[in-house]
């Protein structure tokens, strides 16, 4: 890569760090709302109950037996979330301009719309709400990304509902289907899915998290242009006149 590619993929990795930053600092919006933000959390896994959807306490609970897993899962919450957007974003900027534009406005009008809703509706994840049985492995078994949440001043740990680490990682999964062909592109969506395990088992969100953000994905879907392939301009070749034969005129007979 030339240098002017390097600065503008250096400007991608700089806007997604102000994305990831905007996310954090949703902590100064829930200040004061943690009564809130608990109820909001019982209200939530007692619809999820009346909606038969699977326990997410019963996934956690199949997994803890196995602390590899365990651990494998919290470093890939801890570690994937972010550098995977990054890397995304640079490499659809050099192979699929075009497309790249749709995944970068879709990522911040994303992120916009969860950051209000973050504010609106302060919801606790299910690993702080002891009725629903799930624990915090990021604490029990490390690495864990959050501190105490009395006192971590630098993430949103209300900011469960929609989760941005599904919706992020369903964007990612849906650019990246343009570079693939074939059936190979659907491998792709094996990084959200992976995704959604792992923010439950690790007790970060509820299943009607990822719903949430994939409704919301479709609203964003709609306001955002769809990517369409660029133009191909191929330069005018040069007319150059026809040559002239010369064929030796014919006198008239006298």
């Amino acid at each position: 890569m030339n240098g002017t590619t390097v600065r503008r993929a250096l400007r991608e990795i700089a806007l997604v760090a102000a994305l990831f930053l905007a996310y954090k600092m949703g902590r100064l919006l829930v200040d004061g709302h943690v009564t809130e933000a608990m109820n909001n959390a019982s209200a939530v896994w007692h619809f999820e109950r009346v909606l038969h959807l699977p326990s997410e306490a019963g996934l956690q609970t199949s997994l803890l037996s196995h602390e590899w897993w365990v651990r494998v899962a919290n470093c890939f919450y801890a570690y994937v979330h972010f550098p995977a957007t990054a890397i995304a974003l640079i490499w659809m900027y050099v192979r699929k301009p075009e497309t790249y534009l749709w995944m970068r406005r879709t990522l911040a009008t994303l992120t916009a719309f969860a950051l209000v809703i973050h504010a609106v509706f302060p919801l606790a994840p299910p690993r702080m709400l002891g009725s629903a049985g799930l624990v915090d492995t990021g604490r029990l078994f490390g690495p864990s990304v959050y501190g105490p949440p009395d006192t971590d001043t630098l993430s949103n740990q209300y900011a469960a509902m929609p989760s941005l680490h599904v919706g992020w990682a369903i964007v990612v999964a849906l650019a990246l289907m343009t570079t693939t062909a074939g059936w190979k592109r659907w491998l792709w969506l094996a990084h959200p899915a992976i995704t959604l395990i792992v923010v439950v088992v690790t007790g970060n969100h509820y299943w009607l998290d990822a719903i949430a953000v994939m409704g919301l994905i479709v609203i964003v879907g709609a306001l955002v242009p769809r990517a369409v392939a660029a133009p191909v301009f191929i330069p005018a070749q040069r007319l150059e006149p026809a040559p002239v034969s010369r064929t030796p005129s014919s006198r008239p007979r006298r």
